[in-house]
């Protein structure tokens, strides 16, 4: 069964969809899913993470961040922080549902959203548990790799310091998608229909200073599951390591050959194998 709901996060309203495992009236352990970069809650991976979990027995709650998809906010301002803090609220609206088991909620993520389900989960223990897929731990290493040669750095850090000269001035600077986190063109289509093409200079600021290496220690003993590609073509698989090296324990880290970015979407049988086993050990549907 799926559910459309909306809940407030700083005085916001925020647009979800709840899905429910059958049989209907029973309390629930649950995950939170959070999509990627601009993207929104009907991007495919969001879809097939949360038909994946309700299969399993899970509650999973899709929704979209503030600025993106049907959520209220300034359309495109996704600061990392502020996605940290909707994560938050939206783990409230789920603990207060009566079908919804409070001490029993998780949160997944991909990409973006993988790197503010790890800092969530350092900075609120009210997580019982989470999977992070293509994440990253530390912003400005990961634009390094990203923007990786010397064209590409130089491009970069041009932007960055005409976009804090515009910000010094009151001109805000606009910054293509693509300037921001490049995607090869064979993997674009991956892009949930309606993400965000152009976005503010201050959510490269954002990113940039966003480092949930600092927080992923306070996670243990709450379960960490890291996935990554093994040769990732968006976000630097060296991200993953390090988060895993930065973890407490239980962590299980699994590198994947033969997926790239947006492994979620490809129906890989490998991960969602990999998935279920760590569910079934760390984080059961039944408690």
């Amino acid at each position: 069964m799926e559910e459309r709901v909306s809940f407030a996060s700083d005085r916001l309203r925020l647009s979800g969809v709840l899905h429910l495992p059958d049989p209907p009236g029973e309390r629930r352990a649950a995950f939170l899913v959070l999509h990627g970069f601009g993207s929104n809650k009907d991007g495919g991976g969001g879809k097939a993470v949360a038909a994946m979990l309700t299969g399993l027995g899970y509650a999973a709650l899709r929704f979209d961040f503030r600025g993106c998809g049907e959520s209220e906010g300034e359309r495109g301002r996704v600061i990392c922080k502020e996605q940290v803090r909707d994560t938050r609220n939206a783990l409230s609206f789920l603990a207060g549902r009566a079908d919804i088991h409070p001490q029993r909620i998780g949160v997944v993520g991909q990409s973006f959203g993988a790197a503010v389900a790890v800092y969530t989960a350092g900075v609120d223990r009210r997580i019982a548990a989470c999977i992070s897929s293509g994440g990253w731990g530390d912003g400005a290493k990961k634009f390094r790799k990203q923007h990786a040669s010397p064209r590409a750095w130089k491009k970069f850090t041009a932007m960055m310091k005409e976009g804090q000269r515009r910000k010094r001035a009151r001109k805000p600077l606009m910054v293509p998608r693509y300037d921001i986190v490049p995607i090869p063109p064979r993997l674009r289509g991956n892009l949930a229909p309606g993400s965000i093409m152009e976005f503010p200079f201050d959510v490269v600021e954002s990113m940039y200073a966003f480092n949930a290496n600092d927080v992923v220690g306070r996670i243990a003993p709450r379960p960490l599951l890291l996935l990554h590609s093994a040769s990732d073509s968006v976000t630097p698989t060296e991200q993953s390591v390090e988060l895993f090296a930065r973890a407490g324990r239980p962590t299980d880290l699994h590198l994947i050959a033969d997926v790239d970015h947006f492994m979620f979407s490809e129906g890989n049988t490998l991960v969602i194998q990999l998935v279920r086993n760590w569910l079934d050990k760390h984080f059961p549907a039944t408690a």
